[in-house]
């Protein structure tokens, strides 16, 4: 029994010594894991991020006046992308040299230094080591040309205007100077460049008021200067402040598992949820930007702006005189001219003169030619000519061996039909209207050879619609009918019944029609507030689970309603319209207009058969910069930079072929 109680004792004894063995080696794996010892051969790996070892001028230094700073580091690193990602402020109208030498950063500044400005080098997270690439993470380096640093920092999102995406790369600065002139005249006095989240960081603000603005900067000049740039601003003023806070930091055990969560003191600064809407004017500066001739069959016009007089042409080697079929865009900024002759069609040079509106240094609209435009086609005639008779002798030759053979064959070669291009749904909802494009104008319609019948009791019957052009586009038709639910249809288009401008004809054409029954579809209502504007104008548009709209109605009485909704997940958007036009309008600097608000409601939505979802939205509940889902944001947020930690797996690697080596179990 002693024996046996002695022997326990002995083993467990053992046992703890080799537990403790076990643990005690890999303890000291783990630490001497932190020793840099670069081994090629299995050894650990430089996992340390590169460190400061001083700088001339130090940091934070004040009444500096050199314009060149040193800073060096304790080993060899690498700068990435200095042009876009490191950004010195107050803004330097002279492209600062900023480069990588060795040990060292060198970075120097060509423009006189202000007095009593805090310089602030903000190197984000360019900066890591030579070799293994390990990140510094964001850094900054500051000094003073005056007795004291300032420290203040103001932050937020900058988003594009029409669908709340972030802006990643854009100009964010301040002024201190609040008239609506200083965005013009003036370069901004801190600034700052968005992150692919939209964030922004301004650093080095001293004590004061301040308005914030976004400019997507074209020229360098740090201002508003082209209507051409994506801009953003604000009448509302802000004084920055710190107070102190703690964070919660996450302490990772690996890359899978949290290992603790600590509390963390730091300096909060305000304000840090700054959110600009940026937008881009539209552009009335008219000129043509090009004249192209894709299609022999046609020429076309692009122009910066639209106007409500067309061009004047007069043809230099032709007749211009009702020589073509005019189809301009909506904007009227597009235009095409398809030719009617087919002489002119053939002809592989069309000289003219353009005469038309454009914009002059003043700004005002001034008659202005174009002379001696020449429109040739991407393929010449000849070259054409010879694929149509190669077409020729293929068919030609076909034909020739039916009739060796007695089979059925034609003698004459057959023209190629119009093709309209039918765009109308199998199974419609109430309410929808089908689309019918045509490749190249009509010269005939024949609304009478277009029919829509509907079975009732087994039996068909003529069932009514409209067939008529499109509003503003001479190419596109729609069919305009009463699609009842749980109905059979068919549309009908007889031979003959379109005609073009150059004599080809369309074929017959039917399509079956089945719509669904009531309980195949969902009805989605939604109450929506957070606006004080009784007569405002809301449209909420319902989008795709690709964030594409899908179908949008107007706010009635509060309420958005979509009927018919097939199953499916969706999201929703809503814009003020606030001039009542249907569409979403961009803002304007000058005329100190914003462009119409964008909400977007944060969840996702599921809609299923024989379901009525009910929901409430109020529009500003959630800050703009949180709303937009994130299934739906294009821009998608960059991965940030993290240091590798290998030396951890390497240290149980070694730890478990050292103990293996010696025979212990594991």
């Amino acid at each position: 029994m002693n024996d046996n109680i002695k022997d326990t004792g002995m083993h467990r004894g053992r046992s703890l010594r080799k537990a403790f063995f076990i643990l005690s080696f890999l303890h000291f794996l783990i630490f001497i894991s932190c020793a840099r010892m670069g081994s090629p051969d299995g050894g650990w790996y430089d996992d340390d991020p590169p460190r400061v070892i001083g700088s001339t001028p130090a940091d934070k230094a004040t009444n500096v006046k050199a314009k060149k700073v040193t800073i060096y580091f304790d080993e060899f690193i690498k700068i990435e992308d200095a042009t876009n990602k490191v950004i010195v402020s107050p803004p330097q109208l002279e492209v600062p040299e900023i480069r990588g030498a060795g040990k060292r950063i060198i970075v120097e500044l060509v423009d006189t230094l202000k007095e009593n400005t805090t310089y602030t080098i903000d190197f984000s997270d360019a900066i890591s080591d030579n070799n293994e690439g390990n990140p510094m993470g964001n850094y900054t380096f500051t000094f003073s040309t005056g007795e004291q640093i300032d420290t203040f920092e103001v932050a937020g999102y900058v988003l594009d205007a029409s669908n709340l995406e972030p802006i990643k790369g854009i100009l964010v600065g301040l002024y201190d100077d609040l008239a609506d002139s200083a965005f013009k005249t003036k370069p901004l006095l801190r600034v700052s460049r968005t992150d692919s989240r939209g964030h922004f960081v301004v650093k080095g603000v001293a004590p004061g008021t301040y308005r914030a603005y976004a400019l997507q900067d074209m020229d360098g000049d740090f201002r508003f200067s082209q209507k051409s740039e994506m801009i953003a601003f604000s009448h509302e003023t802000f004084e920055p402040s710190s107070k102190p806070d703690t964070r919660t930091d996450t302490i990772w055990r690996d890359s899978l598992h949290i290992d603790a969560l600590r509390k963390v003191p730091y300096t909060h600064f305000l304000p840090d949820e700054i959110t600009l809407l940026a937008f881009t004017h539209t552009q009335t500066d008219r000129m043509l930007l090009k004249t192209e001739r894709v299609e022999p069959n046609k020429f076309s016009m692009y122009f910066t702006y639209g106007d409500s007089l067309l061009p004047q042409i007069k043809g230099l080697n032709f007749d211009a005189d009702s020589a073509f079929v005019i189809e301009a865009n909506e904007k009227r900024d597009t235009i095409h001219y398809w030719l009617r002759d087919t002489l002119l069609v053939n002809t592989d040079t069309l000289l003219m003169d353009i005469t038309y509106q454009m914009t002059d240094s003043l700004g005002n609209l001034v008659m202005h030619t174009d002379s001696a435009i020449e429109a040739l086609p991407k393929v010449s005639y000849e070259k054409r000519l010879k694929e149509k008779n190669k077409e020729y002798d293929k068919w030609f030759k076909e034909q020739e061996k039916k009739k060796k053979r007695e089979e059925p064959y034609d003698s004459i070669y057959p023209l190629k039909p119009l093709e309209p291009k039918y765009n109308i749904s199998n199974t419609p909802k109430p309410g929808t209207r089908g689309l019918v494009e045509m490749p190249v104008p009509l010269a005939v319609c024949d609304t009478s050879k277009v029919h829509l019948y509907s079975m009732i009791d087994s039996v068909w019957y003529q069932s009514p619609c409209v067939f008529q052009q499109v509003k503003g586009n001479i190419r596109q038709y729609e069919l305009i009918a009463d699609w009842r639910l749980d109905t059979e249809y068919s549309f009908e288009v007889d031979s003959a019944a379109f005609v073009d401008i150059y004599g080809l004809v369309s074929k017959a054409f039917k399509q079956g029609i089945k719509t669904k029954k009531a309980e195949e579809y969902s009805t989605l209502e939604m109450t929506i507030s957070g606006t004080d504007a009784v007569d405002t104008t809301i449209v909420v548009q319902m989008l795709s689970n690709g964030g594409d709209p899908v179908e949008e109605v107007r706010v009635h009485k509060g309420k958005a309603k979509f009927n018919y909704v097939l199953p499916g997940k969706y999201y929703l958007r809503a814009y003020i319209d606030a001039n009542g036009n249907g569409i979403w309008d961009t803002g304007d600097y000058d005329a100190d207009r914003q462009a119409e608000s964008v909400y977007y409601y944060s969840e996702e939505l599921e809609c299923k058969e024989k379901w009525d979802v009910t929901k409430s939205w109020n529009l500003t509940t959630v800050a703009r910069f949180r709303q937009k889902p994130s299934a739906i944001v294009k821009q998608k947020p960059e991965q940030a930079k993290k240091l590798k930690n290998r030396n951890v797996e390497r240290a149980k690697q070694l730890g478990k072929e050292y103990l293996k080596e010696k025979g212990v179990r594991l």
